[in-house]
């Protein structure tokens, strides 16, 4: 299997020393002592890029470690594992280190790549507004060129998790008449320090908290645009594919279904054992397609619907564990896997919208097999 092969298990060991260095389990231990449901994790961050544990599969000249896409999602897997939270981790590294690879100019990816490799530097994915959720072809954020050559920024984004720790945003704006809902969007990439950024809170039940930005007619330069000028949306749907390996949920669902595990005593109700038992065998499985995902990207196949298929089935295995474990894990349970189960039971409804709904991943599997089925029709 992917994960078991013999390069694979010596990286895993290795990934395992690092994490079991004194400064880092220094600040894990003092990540989870901190008062609050969302602590600033940037230092411990630091400590992580400083052992090449967050860039793995980046090239080396951008400050990664080089590996493949493998390495990186054992890496990945045992950050997770050893409680390291995660929503830094995807966003700034999954997500905008990503597009910055694909799209970014030389001068871009060696401004913004080593010190985000670095744990120094963090980002903000900023496509959700007000009006918009999902539906990135109603995007009312606009950028408007200058004769300079810059842009003039001026929208509102929200729903962003950690946006109050982030230094840059990779930001979806119209700069062109839409022709079509997804024609004139373009990408760039935002200092969130500039004058005119305005960031607050937005009060909510979550233990990550989420954040309102708006940008009042902020000064972009020429090399803040990322990609081509109106080119945003096939840079969008490429990447939203790619981040669709369905791992960041198989992953929760492993925890929260060990945390419930934990929970469990000796004198726990059958039923519920086998409950445990039935749920396991479903993570296996959603770690199992989600690592055929992952080999298909490494080898440069990108299979939509699959990604698409893994993305559904691992959000919502997640979901429906986060749902299960308080209503059926019940009685005094030991603080640390009650605190686990209670925040998965308000985060659960979430990972059925976040990255794509459920709904849209199956619409993507069903019009991309009838694709298929039509295609093949006409060869008969």
């Amino acid at each position: 299997m992917y994960w078991y092969a013999d390069e694979r298990r010596e990286y895993r060991r290795h990934v395992r020393t690092l994490l079991a260095a004194p400064p880092v389990r220094a600040e894990l231990a003092a990540l989870h002592a901190r008062p609050g449901t969302d602590p600033d994790v940037r230092a411990l961050y630091r400590e992580l890029g400083r052992r090449g544990l967050l860039a793995v599969n980046w090239p080396t000249r951008y400050g990664g470690e080089g590996r493949d896409l493998l390495d990186a999602a054992v890496a990945g897997e045992e950050l997770a594992r050893a409680g390291v939270p995660d929503t830094l981790y995807v966003n700034t590294v999954q997500i905008v280190g990503l597009f910055l690879l694909m799209a970014g100019s030389e001068q871009q990816k060696a401004m913004h790549l080593p010190p985000l490799a670095r744990g120094e530097r963090f980002a903000s994915v900023l496509y959700t507004e007000p009006g918009s959720g999902s539906d990135l072809g109603s995007l009312s954020t606009v950028a408007v060129p200058e004769a300079t050559g810059g842009w003039r920024l001026s929208g509102v984004k929200a729903y962003h998790l950690k946006s109050d720790l982030t230094d840059i945003g990779l930001c979806a704006a119209r700069t062109g008449p839409a022709g079509g809902r997804y024609d004139g969007i373009s990408l760039f990439v935002v200092d969130l320090h500039l004058p005119g950024v305005h960031r607050r809170r937005i009060a909510s039940i979550a233990d990550e908290q989420f954040h309102h930005i708006e940008f009042d007619d902020v000064r972009l330069g020429p090399g803040d645009l990322l990609g081509p000028e109106h080119g945003g949306w096939p840079l969008l749907t490429q990447a939203l594919a790619i981040e669709r390996t369905g791992l960041d949920y198989s992953l929760k669902a492993e925890a929260w279904l060990e945390a419930a595990g934990a929970a469990l005593g000796p004198d726990a109700d059958p039923a519920v054992c086998e409950e445990v038992g039935r749920l396991g065998a479903a993570v296996d499985a959603s770690r199992l397609l989600a690592w055929e995902v992952l080999s298909e990207l490494d080898a440069d196949r990108l299979d939509e619907s699959r990604a698409a298929a893994a993305k559904f089935y691992c959000g919502e295995l997640a979901a429906r564990i986060g749902r299960w474990a308080p209503t059926r894990v019940t009685g005094p349970l030991p603080a640390r896997p009650a605190a686990v189960l209670e925040a998965a039971y308000r985060e659960a409804p979430g990972l059925t919208i976040a990255a794509g709904t459920s709904e849209m991943m199956l619409e993507i599997v069903a019009s991309l097999a009838l694709d298929g089925l039509d295609q093949e029709a006409r060869t008969w």
